[in-house]
């Protein structure tokens, strides 16, 4: 048909296998289970400065070292569990952010306890996902105000490596934010 562009992935995907099946069957899609919540916001802070390809290809690792990301057991560990984790290949190894993972599995039981971790996460978007509509790449923002305010929110709980960059790119991977282009073919399953 004439004037028809049929849809396409999101150009950030590329082609790897890995990527493409992340962008099409996870990023993007509302998540609301605190504990998922926790993984993939301690998950993203560990992408600080690398690409997230580097970390969905670790992330069994990261599983696997940090026990399934069970805030209440790695809110226990201390250095010995530091010094383990430093000499796992399967992860990336920087002591700032283990040990930041271990003060956020503490921030989460505050909260969970306090008001619910996902209610605290969704309140900076009123419980919805926010829907942009980005025709290119360049239409969509390193950050925002709703990521600039949870980063603040998070580091006073106790998190870190949880810049405004981070918390926008833990938003929009957690389905908080809709960033998916206007073309792209799973724009639509993100609800």
């Amino acid at each position: 048909m004439a004037g028809f562009d049929p849809p396409t992935r999101c150009p950030w995907c590329g082609t790897d296998p890995l990527y493409v099946s992340y962008h099409d069957d996870e990023w993007g899609r509302p998540e609301r289970d605190p504990r998922k919540l926790f993984e993939l916001l301690i998950l993203e802070s560990f992408q600080a400065g690398l690409a997230w390809i580097t970390i969905l290809r670790k992330r069994d690792g990261f599983r696997a070292a940090f026990q399934g990301f069970d805030p209440a057991l790695l809110a226990t560990w201390g250095e010995p569990e530091v010094q383990r984790l430093l000499a796992n290949p399967a992860i990336v190894r920087h002591r700032g952010k283990i040990e930041g993972t271990i003060r956020g599995a503490q921030a989460f039981l505050w909260i969970e306890a306090a008001q619910g971790f996902s209610p605290f996460l969704w309140s900076f978007v009123n419980g919805q996902t926010l829907q942009r509509h980005a025709k290119t790449m360049s239409d969509i923002p390193g950050h925002s105000p709703e990521s600039l305010a949870m980063s603040k929110a998070l580091k006073r709980e106790g998190f870190n490596f949880v810049g405004p960059t981070i918390t926008y790119a833990f938003m929009q991977a957690a389905g908080l934010v809709n960033d998916h282009l206007v073309t792209c073919l799973a724009r639509e399953r993100q609800t």
